[in-house]
């Protein structure tokens, strides 16, 4: 085999590597609730629980197809399900996030996000599901900020209800930077602030029939700024096929960020077979 073939060949089999390393989901990595560094963080096994509350407004488009948003507070308490709870073992460390979403979808039928923002929190006053800012859940330390990334979602019925034990998912990325230093670390002991990181977020997601008031104070009328029931002086009720919440129970996980020997041999593959096409020119 040539030297081209053979550069050509590592080059496949790094990038292959990657894209598959970069669909995996990391398991044994590390989290500390105060961004106090990797010596006290919490031994992760795969997963951080998040529970919350969301507001959907859809928009008939014609047809079947509807485009819709939603604004989403939560609560993430403890990992792995494992009821270690984050304020109880350690000081503070009252972790929250928001979303912000779009996309488009099918009455009976499929959804899939367009775009949105993950914002994550650690505020140690532990002020989720008060009057505070938001919902408590935009207060304290932003730890963590991911784009939202075209596809995920689920399955509606005709009302637009997610369906399948309202099952949904989103993926997300944060660009190198996008989470702050000390929090989260993976098992070959990188700060995960230091690379580009993919994450997921699968969750049930069934109607709340009855939302209480603050709830829709906060997050229908501030945060996603409705102005119908509920927040222009009459009663708010769920309006199949407009406008309802959801409660949402689920889970966050990252993707494996690569080994750097597996970044380095993509590098030098890449390089090398830059060389030798400049050189046979």
């Amino acid at each position: 085999m040539t030297f081209l073939k053979k550069l050509g060949c590592a080059a496949a089999i790094a990038l292959a590597a990657g894209a598959a390393q970069a669909e995996a989901i990391m398991n044994d990595w590390s989290f500390n609730p105060n961004g106090g560094g990797k010596a006290n963080a919490q031994s992760i096994n795969e997963y951080l629980d998040v529970n919350g509350n969301a507001f959907i407004r859809l928009t008939p488009t014609g047809g079947t197809s509807f485009s819709f948003t939603e604004h989403g507070v939560f609560n993430i308490s403890q990992a792995d399900s494992n009821g270690m709870l984050f304020p109880v073992n350690y000081a503070g460390g009252n972790i929250t996030a928001t979303l912000e979403a779009a996309g488009t979808g099918n009455f009976s039928g499929a959804f899939a996000f367009t775009s949105g923002t993950i914002r994550m929190y650690q505020n140690p006053t532990a002020q989720y599901n008060t009057a505070a800012g938001i919902y408590g859940a935009n207060l304290g330390n932003l730890i963590g900020e991911f784009t939202v990334m075209a596809g995920g979602g689920g399955v509606v019925d005709a009302s637009g209800n997610p369906t399948k034990n309202g099952q949904v998912s989103i993926r997300a990325a944060a660009a190198a930077g996008g989470l702050a230093p000390g929090y989260f670390f993976a098992d070959n002991g990188i700060d995960m602030s230091t690379v580009k990181n993919t994450a997921f977020a699968f969750t049930n997601a069934n109607t709340v029939g009855t939302p209480t008031r603050r709830l829709v104070n906060e997050v229908a009328c501030q945060f996603a700024g409705f102005t119908g029931p509920g927040c222009n002086g009459t009663a708010y009720a769920n309006k199949p096929g407009q406008y309802f919440f959801l409660g949402n129970n689920g889970q966050f996980k990252f993707a494996d960020v690569p080994e750097p020997g597996s970044v380095a041999l993509f590098g030098i593959a890449l390089f090398g077979l830059g060389a030798m096409r400049r050189r046979v020119k």
